[in-house]
C-alpha cells in the first residue's frame, strides 16, 4: 500500500491526515495552539507551537493507521498565508510569528504607496499593498526591531517553516509566496524590482518552487522519530485556499468554489493571468503549474450568522440542546417559509469592514427596510441573502475580467446549508455543488505530494480519480429574476452610505 501525508498548519490548530493513494483518509490527528494578541489588532504565533504541533500529529497519525516508513512516499503542507517567521544564522526562531490577520502595518503600507505607486504594486505583484501580507510585516520589524531584522538571515512562511523542519530545506512555492507581495505574479517568481526598492535581500527569501515539485526529502532524524522514510519526499504545497482548491477539484479553467466559513472566498481556477487594475480581487499562483487563481473575500461569511445566532437566537439555541441537534438545522428549517427577498429586507455584512469589492475598513453592517412585520425568521434569511450578494460581487468582478465559471463547488460550514447554496446558485446563474470528500486543504497538499511521488500523472488527473461530486443545487428562474432586482438594490446602498460610514467612524 503507498500512503500520503497531508498537514494543514492553520490558525487554531494543525491537522494532519493520512490517505491512501485514491484519496482515502484513513487517520486524522489535530492539535490547538495558542493566539498572542500583545497590543490591540496585534496577532502572533510562536512557530515553535506549530513545529510541535505538527511532530505530535504526523507521529500519532502514522502510528494510528500502522503505516511502515517506506509505505509513505509524500508529505505536503498547506498552511495559513502571510504569517513572518525569522529565522537566524542557526535556523532558530528570532521572533514570534506574525500572522495574516495582524493589522499594526498601516504605516508601513502608506511607506509601500510612497515607495511606488498603488498601480506599480498591482501591475508586479497583482495587488494593492496591505497590512496583512507579508512585505508590509517586514518592513515593520526592520524599522521597530532593528536588532531582530539584523539578526535574520532567512524569512519563511508559516509552513515554510515546518519544511524546514522536516526537511532542513529553506524553501518555498508560488500560491503561498504570492501572498507575500515580493513577486511578480505573472512570471511566477521573486521580483528584483519589488525586492530593491524594499531594499530587502533576495537571499534572505527561501528558493521557489512550484506546489507539487520535489523541495526535499525527511531528515534522518525526523523520519526516525516519526515513523517515515529518508525516501518519503516533501513537495512545494500550497496556502491554504489554494490546497483547499486542488482538495475540491477546481483544478481547470471555469471551475471555481464558494467557502462561506468565518469569512467567506470566491476563487475561481483561470489558466491565464488576470490582474484586476483596482485591486477588488486578489490574484496569486495556485497549485496547478502555469496557472492563477483569483479570489474575492467576504470579511464577515458566516461571522454574521453567527453573530446574529449567538446574539439573538437564543430561543434556538435552547430548543437545539433539548433535541440535541445544530442550531443551524432549526434556522433553516424555518427560513424556508420566508419568500426570496425577505419581504423586502436587505442585509449589508459589513461587520468588520470589507474587502471585496470596496477595500472599506469603515463599512458597517446594516438591516435596510425593517418594519414592524419582520420577525426573526425574516432577519435570519436576509443575513444569508446579504452575505449572498457580497459573494455574489465578488463573482461579478471574476466575470468583468473574463473569468466565466461554469462550475461552483460550495464549502465551509455555510456549504452545508441546502438554503444558502440555491442563494447562491440563483445569484450566480450556475449549479453549485458540494463533494463527497471533506478534508479540503489537507487532501489537496497530500494530492500534490501524489503528483510529485509519481503516484499521480498531474494534479488534473489525480482530481478527476479522486474528487466526486455529492449534492447538486440548480438556479431556479424565478428566484433568479428576483435576487437580481435585491442584488441591484444591495449594491446601490453600499453607494449611497459609503460617506456616512466615513462619518460614523469620525464620532
Amino acid at each position: 500500500m503507498r500512503y500520503l501525508l497531508g498537514i494543514d498548519v492553520g490558525t487554531s490548530a494543525t491537522k494532519t491526515v493520512l490517505f491512501d493513494e485514491n484519496g482515502v483518509a484513513l487517520g486524522s490527528v489535530s492539535k490547538e495552539y495558542d493566539l498572542l494578541t500583545p497590543h490591540n489588532g496585534w496577532a502572533e504565533q510562536r512557530p515553535e507551537d506549530w513545529r510541535d504541533a505538527v511532530l505530535f500529529t504526523v507521529k500519532e497519525v502514522v502510528k494510528k493507521v500502522g503505516a511502515q516508513p517506506d509505505e509513505i512516499k509524500g508529505i505536503g503542507i498547506s498552511g495559513q498565508m502571510h504569517g513572518l517567521v525569522m529565522l537566524d544564522e542557526n535556523g532558530e526562531v528570532i521572533r514570534p510569528s506574525i500572522i495574516w490577520c495582524d493589522q499594526r502595518t498601516g504605516a508601513e503600507v502608506e511607506d509601500m504607496l510612497k515607495i511606488m505607486p498603488r498601480e506599480k504594486w498591482i501591475e508586479i505583484t497583482a495587488n494593492p499593498p496591505l497590512t496583512g501580507w507579508t512585505a508590509a510585516k517586514i518592513l515593520w520589524v526592520r524599522k521597530n526591531e532593528p536588532e531582530n531584522y539584523k539578526r535574520c538571515k532567512h524569512i519563511l512562511l508559516p509552513k515554510d517553516y515546518i519544511r524546514y523542519i522536516l526537511t532542513g530545506e529553506f524553501a518555498t512555492e508560488v500560491s503561498d509566496a504570492s501572498g507575500m507581495q515580493l513577486m511578480d505574479v505573472a512570471k511566477r517568481d521573486w521580483s528584483q524590482e519589488v525586492l530593491d526598492k524594499l531594499e530587502i535581500d533576495r537571499a534572505l527569501l527561501g528558493k521557489m518552487y512550484e506546489s507539487c515539485e520535489v523541495t526535499g526529502k525527511v531528515k534522518a532524524d525526523v523520519a526516525a522519530d516519526l515513523g517515515l522514510s529518508t525516501e518519503t519526499v516533501v513537495v512545494g504545497g500550497a496556502g491554504d485556499n489554494a490546497a483547499a482548491a486542488v482538495g475540491t477539484g477546481v483544478v481547470k479553467e471555469g471551475t471555481a468554489f464558494t467557502t462561506i466559513g468565518t469569512s467567506g472566498v470566491v476563487f475561481a481556477h483561470t489558466d491565464k493571468v488576470s490582474i484586476d487594475p483596482k485591486g477588488r480581487v486578489h490574484t496569486c499562483c495556485c497549485a496547478v503549474p502555469g496557472a492563477w487563481h483569483i479570489m474575492g473575500v467576504t470579511q464577515a461569511a458566516g461571522f454574521s450568522l453567527k453573530w446574529f445566532r449567538d446574539n439573538f437566537c437564543q430561543s434556538y439555541i435552547t430548543k437545539a440542546q433539548e433535541l440535541g441537534v445544530d442550531p443551524y438545522d432549526l434556522i433553516n428549517e424555518d427560513i424556508e417559509s420566508v419568500p426570496v427577498g425577505s419581504d423586502r429586507l436587505v442585509y449589508l455584512p459589513y461587520l468588520n469592514g470589507e474587502r471585496t469589492p470596496h477595500l472599506d475598513a469603515e463599512a458597517r453592517g446594516v438591516f435596510f427596510g425593517l418594519s414592524g412585520f419582520h420577525s426573526q425568521k425574516h432577519l435570519l434569511r436576509a443575513v444569508m441573502e446579504g452575505v449572498s450578494y457580497s459573494l455574489c460581487d465578488c463573482n461579478e468582478i471574476l466575470n468583468e475580467m473574463g473569468v466565466k465559471v461554469n462550475d461552483m463547488m460550495a464549502c465551509g460550514g455555510g456549504g452545508k446549508s441546502k438554503i444558502w447554496r440555491q442563494m447562491l446558485s440563483d445569484l450566480y446563474g450556475c449549479n453549485v455543488a458540494t463533494i463527497k470528500q471533506e478534508e479540503g486543504p489537507a487532501l489537496g497538499v497530500a494530492i500534490l505530494a501524489g503528483v510529485g511521488s509519481g503516484i499521480f500523472e498531474s494534479v488534473q488527473a489525480a482530481c478527476d480519480k479522486i474528487i466526486t461530486k455529492s449534492a447538486e443545487t440548480a438556479p431556479v428562474a424565478e428566484n433568479a429574476e428576483k435576487y437580481a432586482k435585491y442584488h441591484k438594490l444591495y449594491q446601490k446602498l453600499y453607494t449611497d452610505l459609503k460617506d456616512d460610514y466615513k462619518e460614523l467612524a469620525q464620532l
